[in-house]
């Protein structure tokens, strides 16, 4: 089949399931950003003045409630038609309008997805014999949300959930034990990363990747995590620790991870997580893994800019090429996407992945 030489990337958006031209039409900028902590956000610029509906005179348009209002589900689509994929699925949640002289004025317009519901809901829980997974199911279906977890951890006899929102307790039990959250379509996902499934992209640096930063750092690596607690039923101290062996086995292949590289060069470093205290020994271990598994997979780091890759999403494993030796082949896991348009640059993808390996040798 042969490809055509131009196709349009311009973004679709649609209003409670209708396609706006009108939208389309006056748009100054498109941001959508989406991290591993969930929630992704909408940010759209629009050109305010032009003709007002039904009348032949000008005026200031999109805030008289008529296309845009709050509550109202937006959905954004971009790519060639046969390609096309959606990177946006929410609410308005916010609407702005900019004057400033010299300058036509503009309205903007804010969303979350899913999330901002977790968000914007607040209590206070007692959660008991449950372990994080199992709590995440039981937030799911507080919101109506068909609940996907896949996250290892240990059953806490008691969790207490104190004044917070549901997306920020989520993210804090998620923190502990490594694992992520993200919303799509009606299911609420609560995985560990190296369970997490998404789209697989190669990435060639002077082709697609049109511009990339990568970096190998040992500032937070450790070669050991301990952490240590104090079991009051059994009366006796609590001390777990964690090496690089907490790693998947993917993740830890096919290069030297950082706590390898850190003790050749400067021995051996412990860090101790104090922050949160275990109560059972099954806590400290599933924690102190945890903390090895975040510092282990952010040794090498790559923030780059694509011509626009509508595939390529939070979760998303990269194959980097012509990027140098060390940093060059696959296993990086996307953590940070944020996807734009506008009339300069076009459609542009920028990205933070991670990798817990460095490549040696020429």
């Amino acid at each position: 089949m042969t490809e055509p030489l131009l196709a349009s990337v311009a973004p679709v958006i649609e209003i409670d399931g209708e396609v706006s031209g009108d939208l389309a039409r006056d748009l100054v900028r498109l941001e959508v950003d989406e991290t591993t902590a969930g929630l992704k956000t909408l940010t759209l610029r629009l050109l305010a003045q032009g003709p007002l509906p039904g009348e032949v005179r000008e005026g200031l348009r999109y805030l008289d409630g008529a296309l845009l209002d709050f509550g109202r589900a937006l959905t954004v689509s971009i790519g060639p038609a046969d390609t096309a994929r959606r990177i946006f699925d929410g609410n308005i949640s916010a609407l702005e309008v900019t004057h400033e002289e010299g300058r036509p004025p503009e309205v903007t317009l804010f969303a979350e997805d899913k999330l901002m519901a977790l968000r914007m809901t607040r209590r206070c829980k007692t959660y008991e014999s449950m372990t994080d997974a199992q709590i995440a199911e039981s937030i799911a279906a507080e919101h109506g949300l068909t609940p996907a977890v896949d996250a290892d951890g240990p059953t806490y006899d008691r969790v207490q959930q104190w004044n917070m929102s549901d997306l920020a307790f989520l993210r804090e039990r998620g923190r502990l034990i490594q694992a992520e959250l993200w919303v799509l379509d009606d299911t609420l996902h609560f995985q560990q990363r190296d369970r997490r499934s998404a789209t697989r992209l190669t990435l060639v640096q002077g082709n697609h990747l049109i511009e990339a930063r990568l970096r190998a750092d040992l500032a937070h690596q450790r070669t050991r995590i301990k952490v240590s607690g104090y079991d009051a039923g059994k009366r006796e101290r609590i001390e777990e620790e964690a090496d690089v062996s907490a790693l998947s086995g993917d993740e830890s292949g096919g290069g030297v991870t950082g706590p390898a590289v850190l003790e050749r060069a400067f021995g051996a470093r412990v860090s101790y997580r104090v922050r949160n205290v275990p109560l059972a020994a099954a806590e400290a271990a599933s924690w102190a893994e945890a903390e090895m598994r975040r510092r282990a997979r952010a040794f090498v780091t790559a923030t780059g800019t694509t011509r626009g890759s509508a595939d390529l999403v939070v979760g998303s494993q990269l194959t980097l090429e012509n990027v140098g030796h060390p940093f060059e082949g696959p296993a990086y896991l996307a953590t940070h996407v944020t996807h734009t348009y506008d009339a300069t640059e076009g459609f542009r993808t920028r990205f933070l992945a991670e990798r817990a390996v460095l490549q040696e040798g020429s």
